[in-house]
């Protein structure tokens, strides 16, 4: 397939080497010359030096041939021209993009058939959705949602003490009730796969992803580790951006929730536009301000500010001043399983 990438950084770059491994044609556009000659040097593409959304520049990377065009760079205007642009004047068939105003996602995809962008991707609206699901389901290290969210696919790490730990898959229907159904999907042990079987026992520290109904995951979840019979009622976000603002939004109904913010403004802005949480200013790192506002009595902290190296502080305090459950978004896996396995973080969100 001929595919066409906008965008060379850290999104397209992965998107480019995991197509390119699959034999497609692949070309990436960008304006930083040097990130795609180191590009090019390590993966068999070809590359174009250009603005994304101009026309000519389309033309040159081949946008007339392309079965698919996705857009990435960092600019939600650049990506949704460039889709218009493709559609267009050269008739491309299909079109993604990635938008992280959540007011472009809807305007974006109007039109069926015929919109600008036939899939429209919001890493922040993703991550948290992501969150919000780790924080209904505790002990969760990872929740995906099928069939429009009535199954969903849980991975949770099995804990000794566990009503299913030591023993044979095949049991897990001798201990659920008769209208209750679950399948173990996979599980991974010491970071290696492990294809399930009746007869695979299921061991202390494994990750266990199962399938099951929505309304049934807490009692699958409570057959592989002892869950926290302590209610979540309190929730505490460190950064204010488009995902700390949006995950406090979307949960502050259900959950006493604060915000902690560094820029004044943004904490004024944001104390505006929500309408239940507490805002604060201050710096996620400052031990004196986590001890003040009770960090130990929180039952999650979200470190979602965007610099990992503050989010690694930030989740290290937090957990050592006594917090029980720490949620850290990394942005580069090698940083993600040093948070995991310096302090047990659980979980760690990735954003790409």
């Amino acid at each position: 397939m001929k595919i066409l990438i906008l965008g060379a950084g850290q999104v397209g770059t992965s998107v480019a080497a995991a197509l390119a491994s699959e034999n497609n044609d692949i070309t990436v556009v960008d304006t930083d010359i040097h990130r795609l000659r180191e590009l090019s040097e390590k993966l068999d593409i070809r590359t174009v030096a250009g603005h994304a959304s101009l026309p000519s520049v389309l033309s040159q990377a081949g946008a007339d041939e392309a079965e698919l065009l996705v857009a990435v760079t960092s600019s939600d205007e650049v990506n949704l021209v460039a889709c218009q642009v493709a559609a267009k004047q050269f008739k491309t068939r299909t079109r993604v993009a990635r938008l992280r105003e959540a007011e472009y996602l809807s305007l974006a995809t109007e039109g069926g058939v015929n919109a600008v962008v036939n899939t429209a991707i919001s890493p922040e609206q993703l991550v948290c959705k992501h969150i919000k699901r780790l924080i209904e389901y505790p002990g969760a290290l990872q929740v995906l949602d099928f069939a429009d969210g009535r199954a969903q696919l849980v991975a949770v790490r099995a804990v000794s003490g566990g009503a299913l730990v030591g023993h044979e898959i095949r049991e897990l229907r001798q201990h659920l009730p008769s209208n209750v159904d679950a399948r173990v999907a996979a599980i991974f042990r010491n970071g290696k796969p492990i294809r399930p079987q009746g007869h695979t026992v299921i061991e202390s520290d494994d990750e266990v992803f199962f399938l099951a109904d929505q309304k049934n995951i807490s009692l699958v979840m409570s057959e592989l580790r002892k869950l926290d019979s302590r209610p979540t009622k309190r929730i505490f976000i460190a950064g204010g951006g488009n995902i700390g603002r949006n995950l406090a939004r979307m949960i502050e109904k259900k959950y006493s929730v604060k915000v902690l913010e560094r820029s004044r403004d943004r904490a004024r802005n944001i104390a505006e536009d929500l309408l239940n949480s507490i805002v604060l200013v201050g710096d996620c790192a400052d031990e004196d301000l986590l001890r003040e506002e009770n960090i130990d009595q929180t039952d999650i902290y979200c470190a979602l500010t965007n610099d990992d190296e503050a989010n690694i502080l930030s989740a290290m305090l937090a957990k050592r001043l006594g917090c029980p459950r720490v949620v850290a978004l990394i942005n580069r896996p090698s940083y993600a399983e040093l948070v995991e396995a310096a302090v047990s973080i659980s979980p760690s969100v990735r954003s790409r």
